[in-house]
């Protein structure tokens, strides 16, 4: 197929220009203040600024690996803080560390040259395993203090995929250089700031003990902007409305997974999700441990005040109504309106709180009010029975919890539940064959000075389970081969299209041979020039496309795909929008939705069909290397930012996103080769929950699963969740594809397992289990399908004929 050009031009287009600006502007709402007595924002005169730090010149847009972004220019800090007026008096330290960072580079380039010309393999290879490393950042001295009106210090951190952080000094720790010169400059300077360019958390509570740091802001990884939101924020030109997705501990082995995590307990081969359903807050608040920031938290440059007007509810829904006062006197704000419940312990044992849903406000100036209304499904607040697979309301009292933060909230209503509820009932699926031994708790474990006692209601609701309806879901029991009625006719898609043939006619009358080509990717035909991540054949740096052979004879187009999340990678410049944390910070669904629409116009102008974002897998521990690319620690949380992303993306006609990694992607060490041990309530109630809730709300295009296995199965070949959960529980209508490589022998790529426990997924399991399209595809993947098919083993016409037909249905969309 001929290439595509993605522009025929060099010079920056109009559109880019209007998406940057975009960016600028609410990039800033993101951000969270952690601290701050009074520093910001800065004052008008405020002209000098020292400023340090390995973020300063050298910010961190987003992570590395498929989550980077090609862009045209990358606005650093001090760039913003330059261009908005402000003067370095410290450009001598600065020049110094752009030094030792221009070496490095240098040093770093040289090896992934030595790499590629001694085994003859991509760097990429090389730069997964071994990413470059920021090098130490030279001491601060008195020869570089010079008269400021403030001191402001840039922590940077950065991450990608294929390696999971450490819990070691310059990473999840301050280094003792860091230390030393933020110490040094809260000595020398006042009015000093420290600013987080960072995409996870890091240990702060050696930070906080320093004397003089009057200010700390999360500015996260804002994208190619991020420089000028920075110095946006900074100077009030934006307000700042950002709130924590995950609870940031005093210490790391107060995670509950901290002595297991990945690489920290010898064991690569497989994780036991020992921390069950007590994931984040969840964890924090049952069990009685005190986080130095938690989930939810963030302040304001002014203050608000809640008042619950109405608490209302029945069978279906609970509606919460809630004003919100700036009682401040000179700046504007937001604020986030939190509903949590807390359900009633019976049989299963249950967090002490968990978030509902929430809202913003809108910017509020001084004196000015606003009511906003929350609503959620009431059988929402129904836990998962693994005994029976069903998901249950035992009776008792739900309380009704609203605040603008975790452990900042207030009872404002109790719904009282007369007996049980089966609300939903289900078959037990993916099964483990080793049992994890979870955390439990015997009863609710209160903090003194958060306590979750409930004094007078205001308001109490009481609900009769005869009123609640039980659904059932329908499981697929055998799949049909669809026949050839029209075979005197030549059917296309565009007939389809057309409304001349449906989609069922058409695929009917494709061969074996074709629908196996359109259930593998491109790479096979053109491997001499592909490395991972860019192999498509049609748009330059694209990370891969379906077939082309079904083009002329049955109209069928590509599927160009393209990685993300922070925007599309391409060798195209595009724009770089902020991470997935940054931007789940914001709590804010229109600014969400507003970043896709964003990237579904970038997708349309430079011919991509699927973006392969949003990634939405769960915070369970700081230390994944990729939890920048996902939301937050919580389900709820995840889903709705997931969803709004992909109604904005899809707000673009034909074009779609691809939710992933499908499921139990949290770690990065060994990722083609973990087995996740989860229970089956845990992945119901925590790491599904997410992915639901973006499929029943937004159907996104497609679906990517994960590289591990989960209970023993791969996820590429695990029809308990393809077909059983994602297509007949939750109604999903698009295609799955698997991540790269999934179902292909890497050995001879160096993607090897350590021990060769477990081996890559199997091609013929993917059509079995219903993974549709396997990317990027390999010859050996076409043969092994057609084989199958055709001397009856493992799979059988009809569920090549299925697979098929999901690739077609996307296909029809991007017409």
């Amino acid at each position: 197929m001929t290439q595509i050009d993605a522009l025929k031009t060099d010079e920056i287009q109009n559109y880019e220009i209007e998406h940057q600006e975009e960016v600028r502007r609410l990039a800033g709402e993101c951000m969270v203040i952690l601290e701050n007595d009074g520093v910001l924002p800065l004052q008008a005169g405020t002209k000098k600024i020292a400023l340090f730090g390995t973020g300063a010149r050298h910010t961190i847009k987003g992570g590395t690996g498929s989550g980077d972004v090609n862009v045209r220019e990358n606005i650093s800090i001090a760039q913003g803080l330059e261009r908005a007026g402000f003067k370095f008096v410290t450009e001598g330290w600065l020049d110094q560390y752009d030094r030792l960072y221009a070496d490095a580079q240098e040093a770093y380039a040289k090896k992934l040259n030595e790499f590629t010309e001694k085994t003859g393999k991509p760097s990429m290879l090389y730069a997964f395993e071994n990413p470059f490393e920021e090098p130490e950042q030279p001491e601060i001295t008195e020869v570089d203090v010079k008269e400021a009106d403030a001191a402001i210090y840039v922590i940077s951190r950065n991450s990608g995929e294929g390696k999971d952080r450490r819990a070691e000094k310059g990473d999840y720790y301050l280094s003792d250089r860091e230390l030393q010169n933020i110490r040094f400059m809260t000595e020398h300077y006042k009015n000093c700031i420290v600013l987080l360019n960072v995409g996870g958390v890091i240990d702060l509570t050696s930070l906080k003990a320093i004397e003089g740091v009057q200010a700390i802001m999360l500015v996260g990884q804002t994208g190619n902007m991020g420089g000028y939101a920075v110095a946006d924020v900074l100077t009030a030109k934006t307000i700042p409305s950002g709130k924590l997705t995950d609870t940031w501990a005093r210490s790391y082995e107060d995670y509950p997974s901290s002595a297991t995590f990945s690489h920290r307990d010898g064991n690569l081969d497989d994780e036991y999700y020992s921390d069950g359903i007590y994931v984040g807050y969840r964890y924090f608040d049952t069990f009685g441990v005190m986080p130095l920031y938690c989930f939810g938290y963030g302040k304001s440059y002014t203050e608000f005040e809640m008042k619950t007007m109405n608490v209302t509810a029945d069978e279906k829904q609970v509606q919460v109504e809630v004003e919100v006062t700036n009682i401040g006197d000179k700046y504007p704000g937001k604020e986030v309106v939190q509903v949590y419940y807390s359900a009633p312990d019976g049989i299963m044992e249950k967090p002490t709180q968990e978030l509902a849903r929430f809202a913003k406000t809108k910017l509020l100036a001084p004196g000015e009010k606003d009511v906003v209304t929350i609503t959620f499904a009431t059988t929402d607040m129904a836990s998962f029975d693994a005994y029976d697979a069903a998901w249950i309301m035992e009776e008792g009292e739900y309380t009704i919890r609203v605040g603008n933060s975790s452990r900042n909230t207030e009872a404002v209503a109790v719904i009282d539940l007369d007996e049980q509820v089966t609300t939903l009932q289900l078959k037990r699926l993916m099964r483990d064959t080793i049992a994890v031994r979870e955390l439990h708790h015997m009863i609710p474990i209160f903090d003194i000075e958060f306590d979750f006692g409930v004094p007078a209601i205001p308001f109490r609701i009481m609900l009769q389970a005869e009123n609640f309806k039980k659904e059932l879901v329908e499981y697929e029991v055998m799949r049909r081969t669809l026949m050839d009625k029209r075979k005197d006719e030549i059917l296309t898609l565009e007939d389809v299209k057309a409304g001349n043939a449906t989609l069922d006619e058409l695929t009917a009358q494709l061969t074996v041979e074709e629908m196996a080509e359109l259930c593998v990717g491109t790479e096979r035909r053109n491997g001499d020039g592909n490395v991972i991540g860019s192999a498509s054949s049609c748009v330059p740096g694209a990370a891969g496309d379906t077939t082309s052979s079904l083009l002329e004879t049955r109209k069928v187009p590509n599927l160009i795909q393209a990685d993300g999340p922070a925007g599309l990678r391409l060798e195209t410049p595009c724009t770089a929008i902020p991470i997935a944390t940054t931007l789940a910070q914001s709590w804010d669904m229109d600014l969400i939705h507003r970043m896709g629409e964003l990237v579904g116009e970038e997708m349309k102008q430079l011919h991509v069909d699927l973006w392969l974002a949003p990634g939405m897998n769960i915070h369970r521990n700081p230390l994944c290397g990729r939890n920048f690319e996902y939301y937050s620690e919580d389900p709820v949380l995840t889903g709705l930012c997931a969803a709004t992303e992909t109604k904005g993306v899809q707000s673009q006609k034909g074009k779609g996103t691809t939710i992933k990694h499908f499921a139990g992607n949290n770690q990065e060490d060994n990722r083609m080769f973990t087995n996740a041990h989860i229970s089956e309530r845990a992945l119901r109630e925590i790491y599904l929950k997410g992915f639901e809730i973006a499929v029943k709300t937004a159907q996104p295009y497609a679906i990517m699963t994960s590289y591990n296995l989960i209970n023993g199965v791969h996820s590429a070949n695990n029809y308990d969740m393809l077909q059983n959960i994602a297509r007949d529980e939750w109604g999903f209508e698009g295609l799955v594809m698997t991540d790269w490589y999934t179902s292909q022998d890497t050995t001879e790529m160096g993607m090897v397992s350590p021990s060769g426990k477990y081996s890559h997924s199997s091609s013929v399991q993917c059509i079995k289990a219903g993974n549709d399209l396997q990317m990027p595809g390999c010859q050996q993947n076409v043969d092994d399908i057609v084989e199958a098919v055709n001397e009856g083993k493992e799979i059988t016409k009809a569920d090549l004929q299925r697979c098929a037909k999901h690739i077609l249905s996307v296909a029809l969309k991007t017409m």
